[in-house]
């Protein structure tokens, strides 16, 4: 017969955070299905305002095509599902934040709860964005840029792979500021030399505009410029939190008296002089 795991061996506490993880998947994929169950007969709504920034700008008559048989059926439900996963983006998050937040400092909870709220809010201003300024300047262009004699008939399951794969750019790019202040909040970066080093963000973000948007100008500029903007923000929010940083730092050796500062000194001597007598005597 095997012996039950103690609670506080290796073992124990892996089987614990594997636990802790089922849980947090079960909620999550618990929390889609019910958002999926509640859409599910709006299919067809969802459809329709996922697709309305192309029809607007269509000619009259013309219409988006099915080139598959079940296209017409399971297209609208695998939107709705992805809508679903959109929807409950939060809760997602939040899960991950639940898992995680037991192994995080004090302070580190602090920094990381404003973050995940953060996150949030501009993935669904990326998505917006793509949604109320980019796809009718792009979809205007290319039924304007049509040659004579053409007629633009798009198949739906290309045309939601299409609007999702923006809304996926422009909700990771809009992270731009998180990134930066993570890194610089880990040491990765430092914010001063980040700021010397503007003009190849400034290239790298019109380089990754043009990879991830249509080959038209418009898409490009309205994903390359708002990057830039946020990047600044980024940046502005990086230096404010490195400043207050440094001052709670200088603070606290400002708080010091002569006597502690003094008995620090001699701590730190009479340690390192053990050492090398120590290091002596192994000699």
């Amino acid at each position: 017969m095997a012996e039950r795991e103690e609670p506080g061996t290796p073992e124990g506490s892996l089987i614990s955070h594997l636990l802790e993880l089922r849980d947090r998947l079960l909620y999550a994929v618990i929390a889609i299905a019910v958002v999926f169950g509640a859409l599910l007969p709006f299919t067809s709504d969802v459809y329709t305002l996922v697709a309305k920034p192309l029809m607007k700008v269509l000619p009259a008559g013309a219409t988006m095509i099915a080139t598959e048989v079940a296209s017409p059926f399971l297209t609208p439900i695998k939107l709705t599902l992805a809508v679903a996963i959109v929807i409950t983006i939060p809760v997602l998050l939040y899960q991950l934040w639940a898992f995680v937040a037991p192994g995080l400092y004090r302070h580190e909870r602090r920094l990381v709860l404003p973050l995940l709220v953060s996150s949030t809010l501009l993935f669904y201003g990326g998505m917006a964005f793509a949604y109320f300024v980019v796809f009718p300047m792009a979809f205007g262009f290319f039924v304007h840029a049509l040659p004579p004699g053409v007629t633009m008939m798009t198949d739906i399951r290309s045309y939601l792979d299409f609007v999702f794969s923006m809304f996926f750019a422009f909700g990771i790019s809009f992270e731009v500021p998180v990134a930066v202040v993570l890194l610089a909040r880990m040491g990765v970066i430092n914010p001063e030399t980040l700021a010397g080093k503007r003009p190849y963000v400034i290239l790298w973000a019109f380089i990754v505009a043009a990879v991830l948007t249509p080959p038209d100008i418009f898409s490009q500029f309205f994903l390359a410029i708002p990057m830039i903007v946020l990047f600044e923000i980024g940046l502005f929010v990086a230096r404010r939190l490195k400043r207050a940083a440094d001052a709670a730092v200088d603070s606290g050796r400002r708080n010091l008296t002569d006597e502690e500062i003094e008995a620090e000194f001699k701590k730190h001597d009479k340690a390192f002089t053990g050492t090398d007598k120590g290091r002596g005597r192994k000699k």
